[in-house]
């Protein structure tokens, strides 16, 4: 009998411990279906170098000339994400 104890507790434990997990999880899974894209807030150089296959010297030059709005913090460019689809937006033809 002590057997089964133990391993009912063992599975309460385990439950406990998923539970918080799954929430979220089913957060995540509703915003997915509701077409929410999650998405960060901010971009980074690296990300828009993934992204649109820019170089660093093009992110630079966009920069300068005013084509990509950024925020600097410290050394650190950010760029936000509302406002380059904008731009993307801007540009379709």
């Amino acid at each position: 009998m002590m057997k089964k104890e133990k391993w009912q507790s063992y599975v309460m434990e385990v439950k406990e411990l998923i539970e918080p997990m799954l929430a979220r999880i089913e957060t995540i899974d509703s915003k997915i279906s509701q077409g929410k894209v999650l998405r960060p807030e901010y971009y980074r150089n690296e990300d828009l170098k993934k992204m649109f296959g820019l170089s660093n010297n093009t992110i630079i030059k966009y920069r300068q000339t005013g084509i990509l709005p950024y925020t600097k913090l410290g050394d650190i460019f950010l760029y936000d994400s509302g406002k380059i689809d904008k731009i993307l937006r801007s540009n379709e033809s």
